[in-house]
């Protein structure tokens, strides 16, 4: 069969296979006197080893949700945040109820994806989710509770906004949420470790990147499209210049402003 077909015409066929079909094909093209052919048999080979690695971390990455599942919990919500360290915009945390291993493929800690890849992910993990909330505490809560309160302030009302409530939490790093009833466990380096808690660092990061996008349009001067407010040469730069807006943290900015 494929010794009738062009080389194209080949290439055309295994770009529309789906990965159960991999090995089938494989095993035609190798058997072909073409050198090109075999090349393709070649490079599908390592397509199918590189998704098989994928889907191996993929079933690590969901251990621990497992390990809870076994224990009774049905409904467990992972929780990051994005945005501690700025000096201006918001403190953004999210929580994501996973179906059972929906095998996202390319999930992980947030600050380890590119931008493309988590915005692609972003609407990919709400749709494979059972549930997912997403809450904002604003610079001036931050200013008032510190961030730490902030921040549990952001992550009690992620949980809040899931219309489907999680009965166990797992949330990213050593700080426990305080004034919740839910059960719930610390995991450090939980967004490089647990799938619910790195879909919820994507939604987060993305959340809060599109945030500083826009005001990025309001604030034009500072930058915020590139640096997300954190504190980088050019955004001290434009504080120092023009001012502070009304989205900067003014707990933050202490020792930059005594320096004007």
């Amino acid at each position: 069969m494929m010794d009738k077909l062009k080389v194209q015409e080949i290439k055309n066929i295994i770009d529309k296979l789906e990965e159960k079909e991999y090995l089938k094909y494989i095993d035609m093209m190798s058997k072909d006197n073409r050198e090109s052919v075999k090349k393709l048999a070649l490079g599908l080979s390592k397509k199918l080893d590189k998704s098989r690695i994928e889907t191996e971390r993929l079933i690590k990455l969901f251990e621990i949700e497992e390990h809870f599942i076994e224990k009774g919990n049905t409904l467990i919500g992972g929780i990051d945040e994005a945005g501690r360290g700025p000096l201006a915009g918001p403190v953004v945390a999210a929580c994501v109820v996973l179906e059972k291993n929906p095998m996202i493929k390319k999930i992980n800690d947030s600050k380890k994806i590119s931008e493309k890849v988590r915005e692609e992910l972003f609407e990919e993990i709400k749709n494979n989710s059972i549930s997912y909330g997403i809450g904002i505490a604003d610079n001036n809560e931050i200013d008032s509770l510190n961030i730490y309160g902030a921040t549990m302030l952001a992550m009690r009302r992620a949980i809040e906004m899931c219309d489907i409530k999680p009965d166990f939490i797992l949330i990213d790093g050593n700080q426990a949420i305080k004034e919740i009833s839910l059960p719930q466990k610390t995991v450090i380096q939980g967004d490089a470790r647990c799938s619910s808690i790195a879909c919820a660092s994507i939604l987060a990061k993305v959340t809060r990147d599109s945030l500083m996008k826009e005001y990025a349009k309001i604030y034009k001067v500072y930058g915020f499209e590139k640096h997300k407010g954190y504190g980088t040469l050019e955004h001290v730069d434009a504080i120092r210049k023009f001012g502070v807006t009304p989205i900067h943290r003014m707990s933050f900015l202490g020792k930059i402003l005594e320096q004007n």
